[in-house]
């Protein structure tokens, strides 16, 4: 199997309501996002022309529009931790989350926003989202999960 992966970086702030340390309070992130997709290539010989497996424009492109132009310079914050600070609900930018947006459940969400803008035949494979250099969470298709649904 050929996978292939594309970088991409954006900037956001949020908060973890019920989280016993600093990650409670509002603060933010140079996000690092690794998309890896995968698809149909013949396990002999090269891939016919063009020679791709996806072209990385187009992944830059999905996931520029379902997920980075929506989450780059935002607040992120739960819906309960909006009903619980109502005035933050009147500063620029605020996202609301259905749940608490950590890296895990970020992931979660970014999965759901671009599985569906593949074409049938790409899948995919893995992201991994860094909140630190050192701190990331990993996603991953396993093969019980059918997530073209």
């Amino acid at each position: 199997m050929i996978e292939i992966s594309k970088i991409f970086h954006f900037e956001a702030a949020h908060a973890l309501l019920g989280y016993d340390g600093a990650c409670r309070h509002i603060h933010g992130h140079s996000y690092r996002l690794i998309v890896t997709v995968s698809a149909s290539a013949s396990s002999r010989g090269y891939l016919p022309a063009p020679g791709l497996l996806f072209d990385f424009k187009a992944l830059k492109k999905t996931v520029q529009e379902q997920v980075l132009d929506k989450l780059d310079h935002a607040l992120i914050l739960s819906t309960e931790y909006l009903n619980q600070h109502p005035h933050l609900a009147q500063a620029e930018n605020i996202i609301e989350f259905p749940a608490e947006p950590s890296a895990e459940n970020l992931l979660i969400y970014i999965r759901d926003s671009i599985i569906q803008a593949f074409p049938q035949d790409v899948q995919l494979e893995r992201l991994q989202l860094y909140e630190t250099e050192t701190s990331f969470a990993t996603w991953h298709h396993t093969s019980t999960e059918n997530t073209k649904n």
